[in-house]
């Protein structure tokens, strides 16, 4: 990897790498690990799936109540890390996290499989339940009274990570590994290579 071969822009070269995992086969490209930190200070890190992608940087949708949402309204940093071990590659950033519009949030959402808008306004993610029989009966009610077209929940929609730092990891014979990191100075990107 070679500095002059790569985009001044990190979101751009990250859909070039990104369309290279896709084409390559790596499973689940979009598997973005977000790590956040909350008033407790303690880190916590989980995989989402990246749903979207550009110049204001990476989204994501989840429940607002969640864990993660509420360190986000506590601390709106976090990080995320793309991992494709198929090709020997890896993307980290760190930045700001902010809320996406209502009006993205309903454009995903009405995207989204049915099954899986249903589930999300009867889960109380990340909250302790009785039995899994509880939520497979709520299920079964939403189904029932929604049909089709379940409307989208005021506690669910989506945040985008916007960074200020990105880099760009690939694996080299010998762990002397390329990694080459882009800056956020004012207005504009640094890019270094950093030791591996």
């Amino acid at each position: 990897m070679d500095e002059s071969n790569l985009h001044p822009d990190p979101i751009v070269q990250f859909r070039t790498w990104f369309d290279e995992a896709v084409g390559a086969g790596v499973r689940e490209p979009d598997a973005m690990t977000v790590a956040t930190v909350g008033a407790a200070r303690l880190p916590a890190a989980r995989t989402v799936s990246l749903r979207g992608f550009d110049e204001r940087g990476f989204a994501f949708y989840t429940n607002y109540r969640s864990p993660k949402a509420r360190d986000v309204d506590e601390n709106p940093r976090a990080a995320v890390v793309f991992h494709w071990r198929e090709v020997e590659r890896q993307v980290r950033a760190t930045g700001t996290v902010a809320r996406l519009s209502r009006e993205e949030s309903l454009a995903y959402w009405r995207n989204r499989p049915l099954g899986s808008r249903i589930s999300a306004l009867v889960s109380p993610q990340s909250e302790v339940v009785a039995t899994r029989a509880e939520l497979e009966a709520a299920y079964e009610e939403a189904a029932a009274r929604y049909g089709d077209d379940p409307p989208l929940p005021e506690f669910w929609g989506g945040f985008v990570v916007t960074p200020v730092e990105v880099e760009f990891w690939e694996g080299r014979p010998n762990r002397l590994h390329d990694r080459i990191r882009y800056r956020r100075v004012d207005d504009d990107w640094v890019r270094e290579r950093l030791a591996p």
